[in-house]
């Protein structure tokens, strides 16, 4: 019998699929219990039942696991039809947040109700927009001019998007978008002098951005000392009561549902902050697990971006995996207060069902690429063979 060494595994074409599988549901669960723990208290004081959050996280993943599967079964075709109108659905339905339909939640208004739900359209366009931006780059690779007017190209859509979602206060999201273009530019090939004045022309839109709001211009003044006298309770708030959570979290955490800071202490305690939740009652064990989980399912989609023949494919993955990559450094770093709060969740853990869905989206084109793949069905198919016959 031959030994499945961890270099012969590696080498698995279908490794970096099954990695995605097993990446995507172990955070998905831990998702799930988190959300539990962290909301139980928030849910009972302003719902009537601690679970109440909790199942709705369930809900909004009954319908994300089934919806995986059906979009693994999509055809190269029908992707491309949908790139193609990507750009023009994302403005659409940010634009139906500015016909009075749009619901305020803190502060943001990019939201919209749905009876028992709220939906949050910037979270689809996110999807969408990467769809279309890869179909227009992979028609300049099919036409042979890989580098020519790649930045005019596709920085306007983007630039238009995230003025819309500016237009809804929601930073966080905005500079998400931004970061997707600066991802999807850099596996274009363009030059890095062209990515830098990117970077420069953002830098300067962020700044003005948080000049002309006080809240926001708070938010960075204080993130490097959360506990400073002056803002502590006002916007340094989170952020201590986050590194507090963290701190006392030790290496393996206080215990399972045995947060202080949950009881009222940190806001968003499910949302926004639940890495700190993770820190405190599962400890360093815990986030380090959430880190390497995060870092193979990055890693995973950027090898089967790599492994696909097809151009739209490629910067598709790539798309989708800077996407999952900026969110959870911006999430991550808000929680550890090495950056200022934006407000953004953390991939595939946090609560919210736009998030979730948005983001099983994403999971579900990259599983539809690995299986466009010779070599990984071919794969699959002896592994399955394989376990049959024993």
């Amino acid at each position: 019998m031959t030994r499945l060494t961890p270099s012969r595994s590696l080498k698995n074409p279908a490794a970096p699929f099954y990695a995605l599988i097993i990446s995507v549901a172990l955070l998905s669960v831990i998702g799930v219990v988190m959300v539990f723990s962290a909301s139980s208290i928030y849910s009972l004081d302003t719902k009537g039942s601690a679970g109440a959050i909790f199942l709705r996280q369930l809900a909004f993943l009954a319908i994300s696991i089934p919806m995986v599967f059906f979009m693994a079964r999509l055809s190269l075709k029908s992707w491309k039809t949908l790139a193609r109108f990507g750009l023009i659905l994302s403005v659409v339905i940010l634009l139906a947040l500015r016909t009075g339909i749009g619901k305020t939640v803190n502060g943001n208004t990019n939201w919209i109700n749905l009876g028992p739900i709220d939906v949050q359209p910037s979270e689809l366009a996110k999807f969408l927009l990467i769809l279309w931006a890869a179909q227009l780059l992979a028609s300049r690779v099919s036409a042979g001019f890989v580098r020519i007017n790649v930045l005019a190209l596709i920085a306007p859509g983007f630039i238009v998007v995230s003025g819309l979602v500016m237009w809804g206060r929601d930073l966080g999201t905005a500079s998400v978008i931004m970061a997707i273009l600066g991802g999807l530019l850099f596996v274009s090939g363009i030059p890095l002098r062209l990515i830098g004045t990117l970077v420069a022309s953002a830098a300067i839109a962020l700044g003005f951005f948080i000049a002309t709001a006080p809240y926001r211009a708070a938010r960075w003044s204080v993130f490097l000392n959360p506990f400073d006298p002056e803002q502590y309770k006002n916007e340094g708030w989170q952020p201590a009561h986050s590194l507090l959570g963290l701190a006392s979290g030790g290496i393996f955490g206080v215990g399972l549902g045995g947060s202080r800071q949950k009881w009222g202490n940190l806001p968003e305690a499910h949302t926004d902050f639940i890495f700190a939740v993770i820190g405190e009652e599962l400890g360093l064990i815990g986030t380090l697990s959430i880190l390497a989980l995060l870092g193979t399912l990055i890693y995973s989609i950027v090898r089967i971006s790599m492994s696909s023949v097809d151009p739209f494919t490629r910067f598709a993955c790539a798309g989708i995996a800077s996407w999952i990559a900026i969110q959870s450094v911006l999430n991550m770093g808000s929680a550890l207060s090495l950056l200022p709060v934006v407000g953004v969740t953390l991939p595939l853990v946090s609560y919210g069902g736009s998030a979730l869905i948005a983001t099983y989206m994403g999971i579900g084109f990259v599983a539809s690429s690995a299986l466009r793949n010779p070599e990984i069905i071919a794969e699959v198919r002896r592994a399955v063979a394989k376990r049959k016959g024993k």
